[in-house]
């Protein structure tokens, strides 16, 4: 006897249109953040920017809100991925109730309202709390390279960009004194129909390029200029050893004493707000994205970017962004070495908060790596935080640093695939990574709710 199958009719027509809500299960999670943001999310600085009556009518903000929102949790962020989903998926329709925005209108819809989406974070954050996810107990702060939109090799140093400009205005003189030569034989080389004056176009090119380094070169000054205004010491002059002494250490990229840029200070065409960063896996062009988490869900409850390699000057700011959030202060916050500084420690004590900062580099099993060097901070607050860890040792409060920051960095890189920053520019990238920082909050909050 023959085995009887289920019978399937690709070309059967539905009788009747399907509900949106019955094309994924009722707990899929294509249904709670589609409610969410329409019920939950006030999303009236996005709606307010909708003043002209005339025009065909666009897609509703809050369905392409939601849909952004959506495939962020599903690790797409794509414009094309996610327009390709609406044609595609079923959990995306039953965000969209089957509409299916191209991907210009969804690239355009995200860099329009980008800031506004961003600023949904402190009501996603409200939400979390609500739902028992965020209890202050204990924060932790840490920092994460993030690969910038542009290569590394798309930077060029100051020394560097000197030569190559001389170099190419080098090029560009000597053609134009060839032309000068040769004018007898204007019929031969440009044509009978041409003056003879027309810029080949790989003379504009190179006059492009002379342009553009330039434009590098004068950022790179003022940068400079800058730094000295702001009290950074200059570079010393080279002076000899003294026939096997020591090399004067100088500091990195300082800017030299007449006010010009350090030779080997660089900047990046792509996107010259993006610095060159020692990361976990070697140097990259990237940024520092700072998050500080809440031990209980590891809900992020703040959040911000730099484009310096050091973590230090960014806790005081994440401490007042956790208050003004919050509206109060953890009970404790944990972070490594990085951030360890005297001014940091007694930022901690004057807000009364119990700090658990790592006054140097900590081995896997928890004791101290190494000697401290002579430079490392030594003041009181130094040695007290000092005693305060060496004393709990494997038992003290810093281990939770690691179990609750680190996990959070590698579920958005790994699972949400957010390893790259799609934008380009200091402020866009704060905006984007905000946006990524409210969409891990979200997995928490869907998960809470399964």
């Amino acid at each position: 006897m023959a085995k009887t199958f289920r019978e399937w009719r690709v070309d059967q027509q539905w009788l009747l249109p399907p509900s949106v809500r019955e094309l994924v299960p009722a707990g899929d999670s294509a249904h709670f953040v589609r409610d969410l943001v329409r019920d939950e999310l006030d999303l009236s600085a996005i709606l307010d920017t909708y003043d002209e009556e005339r025009g065909f009518p666009p897609y509703h903000p809050v369905m392409m809100t939601a849909l952004l929102l959506y495939a962020y949790t599903q690790g797409v962020r794509s414009s094309r991925k996610i327009a390709r989903g609406c044609a595609t998926r079923v959990d995306f329709m039953a965000v969209t109730a089957m509409q299916k925005p191209d991907f210009r209108t969804i690239s355009d819809f995200r860099l329009r309202h980008l800031d506004a989406v961003a600023e949904l974070f402190g009501q996603v954050l409200r939400l979390c709390e609500k739902a028992g996810l965020v209890k202050l107990g204990h924060v932790a702060l840490d920092g994460t390279k993030v690969q910038a939109n542009a290569s590394k090799h798309s930077a060029m140093s100051y020394g560097r960009m000197k030569k190559t400009e001389q170099q190419l205005k080098a090029e560009i003189s000597a053609w134009f004194k060839k032309a000068a030569e040769e004018d007898e034989d204007e019929d031969r080389l440009y044509g009978k129909d041409k003056g003879g004056d027309e810029m080949p176009d790989w003379v504009a090119d190179k006059q492009k390029r002379v342009e553009v380094i330039r434009a590098a070169k004068a950022a790179l000054e003022a940068d400079a200029k800058a730094q000295l205004a702001a009290g950074v010491k200059p570079e010393p002059p080279d002076k000899p050893d003294g026939g096997g002494g020591k090399k004067r250490k100088k500091k990195k990229h300082a800017p030299k004493a007449n006010g010009e840029p350090n030779d080997k200070a660089q900047l990046n065409f792509t996107d010259p707000e993006s610095k060159l960063m020692k990361g976990s896996d070697g140097f990259l062009q990237a940024y520092n994205c700072q998050a500080a988490v809440d031990t209980t869900a590891q809900v992020i409850v703040a959040h911000d970017v730099s484009n310096q390699q050091a973590d230090a000057p960014q806790l005081p700011a994440m401490v007042k962004q956790i208050r003004e959030r919050m509206r109060r202060n953890p009970k404790e916050l944990s972070a490594d070495a990085g951030y360890c500084s005297e001014a940091n420690l007694k930022e901690l004590r004057r807000h009364r908060i119990r700090g658990y900062v790592a006054t140097k580099r900590q081995k896997h099993g928890g004791s101290s790596e190494n000697k401290p060097k002579r430079a490392e901070r030594q003041g009181p607050e130094a040695t007290r935080m000092r005693l305060r860890i060496a004393r709990a040792r494997y038992r003290s409060r810093y281990r939770l640093r690691k179990q609750t920051v680190e996990p959070v960095f590698g579920q958005m890189k790994e699972g949400l695939g957010m390893r790259r920053m799609l934008m380009r520019g200091l402020k866009k990238v704060r905006s984007e990574w905000a946006l990524n920082c409210l969409t891990h909050n979200l997995t928490k909050l869907i998960r809470s709710a399964a």
